[in-house]
């Protein structure tokens, strides 16, 4: 019984991913430059860049010539509701190479960042800027560090996969669209 319940699970998760698959079909470019957006927006993603991160990949997908509307898509992972652990874990990935305060006085404040970002509307990017300055070097040099490192591996996954997918149906399209509208034999 509980195997079902998982089942269903897995297949709701997959099916509120059917609208966000379907806009990315429709997007008019090819699949290697959406792909590329994809991937470039989810690096910034991954940046400590909350406020501005639209903007940068704006600007990121402009000068790499990939698709600026895949670009802005995966930035939005990082909101005020995930910002306390994608940040805490790239604050702990970054750690390793340049060492700060300890990893719990860190988390703590990621939370409350996270918390004080909630109360902004979209358009107070300058206080939500301010609010990730305020955070000091001691914590944004190992969080830059563990941020490019995750923003790294994580673009690079999804413009692989993206890639092949995007290729996969956009071939299935092709083929769908010669099948139903066949050209007339040329003599």
């Amino acid at each position: 019984m509980e195997e079902r319940s998982e089942e269903r699970n897995k297949r709701n998760r997959l099916l509120r991913l059917r609208p966000v698959l379907r806009w990315v079909l429709r997007l008019r470019s090819s699949p290697r430059a959406i792909a590329g957006g994809l991937g470039v927006g989810m690096f910034i993603a991954f940046t400590p860049t909350v406020g501005i991160q639209i903007i940068l990949a704006i600007i990121a997908a402009t000068i790499c010539n990939v698709n600026r509307p895949a670009a802005i898509a995966p930035v939005w992972i990082t909101n005020p509701v995930t910002i306390a652990p994608i940040y805490t874990f790239n604050y702990w990935l970054g750690a390793f190479v340049w060492p700060g305060p300890p990893l719990g006085e860190v988390k703590t404040m990621f939370v409350n960042l996270g918390l004080a970002l909630t109360h902004l509307s979209f358009w107070d990017m300058k206080e939500a800027v301010l609010a990730m300055m305020q955070i000091g070097m001691e914590i944004l040099i190992p969080l830059c560090i563990g941020s490019c490192a995750v923003g790294i591996v994580l673009g690079l996954i999804t413009y692989v996969l993206s890639l092949r997918l995007l290729s996969f149906f956009f071939k299935r399209r092709a083929e769908k669209r010669l099948l139903n509208n066949p050209s007339p034999r040329q003599h």
